[in-house]
């Protein structure tokens, strides 16, 4: 049988066929790389148990890495939405993180500002999302206890992933999308026999037929082990007018001679938070 991976925790998994039956999964073998959103061929070995035997091809993979290991995320997904929020405060660098993910998948991004009611919060959230809206990331305003319905349109047709540190909201704006969200989750928990809400792991969704929601367990931080300096240099989308024109191909933009990446952010045409970033992930600290 085929089926939908809809719920991953750990090595157990919700996989879900095309009559609708929801089966508790465990994949061959001690190692898994099986990700929420995931097409896969399935053996249902019980009549209430099967095991994961292939992943069918992606079209894309959303996950982060240190030096240990990586953590999957949500598999054959078309929209990142990345959840921030007026209070508690949320870091640019999560957020850059997890725009360089999804531009080295060539996934699209919304991100969602949310708590917008809090008026005395709100201008200084949005000095931060105003520089991811320089560079043509779409930036929603709501506030997801009474305007939730205001991201439905922007999910309309895709496979989207909420992503967002803890606190941000993005329990508050699945149940109010998705008011069955709640059983679900105690179903898919009472199934993997896990006992756990939400946010100990990744669930798929579905808004309508052609409409799916992925909601991720909160994140502290975003590793991006995986990528090499040169896919990191090409998902900041304001470097890609000066890549390939420094004076050497293999320039850090650093202290190297001749460098067009430099001079741009010395003109304001790169924000230089944005090039301390960059700075931090390729692991050359402070500009000097």
């Amino acid at each position: 049988m085929r089926g939908r991976v809809v719920a991953a925790h750990g090595r157990q998994y919700i996989v879900e066929t095309a009559d609708g039956q929801r089966l508790p999964c465990f994949p061959r073998g001690k190692k898994s790389e099986v990700a929420c959103g995931d097409d896969v061929e399935i053996t249902q070995s019980s009549p209430d148990q099967g095991v994961i035997d292939a992943i069918l091809p992606r079209r894309h993979l959303l996950y982060r890495s240190n030096e240990i290991r990586q953590k999957l995320i949500a598999a054959n997904v078309d929209q990142l939405v990345v959840v921030v929020a007026c209070e508690p405060a949320f870091s640019d660098d999560l957020v850059t993180r997890a725009l360089i993910a999804a531009e080295s998948q060539e996934i699209e991004v919304l991100i969602v500002l949310n708590k917008c009611d809090l008026a005395e919060r709100l201008p200084a959230a949005r000095r931060q999302t105003g520089v991811f809206a320089g560079l043509g990331y779409r930036v929603l305003e709501l506030c997801a206890r009474d305007h939730a319905e205001d991201l439905r349109p922007q999910l309309q047709g895709r496979t989207s992933v909420l992503v967002g540190q803890s606190g941000m909201g993005k329990s508050t704006l699945v149940n109010a999308l998705i008011p069955e969200a709640g059983a679900a989750t105690r179903e898919i928990s009472q199934a993997l026999d896990s006992g756990k809400h939400t946010t100990t792991h990744a669930t798929l969704y579905h808004l309508d037929a052609d409409s799916h929601l992925i909601d991720s367990p909160g994140l502290q931080e975003f590793g991006l082990g995986h990528l090499e300096r040169g896919e990191i240099e090409y998902a900041f989308r304001e470097f890609r007018p000066y890549l390939g024109h420094c004076r050497f191909r293999d320039c850090r933009h650093d202290r190297e001679p001749d460098c067009a990446l430099r001079p741009a952010v010395d003109a304001g045409k790169i924000e230089k938070t944005r090039f301390a970033s960059y700075r931090r992930l390729v692991g050359l600290g402070a500009a000097t």
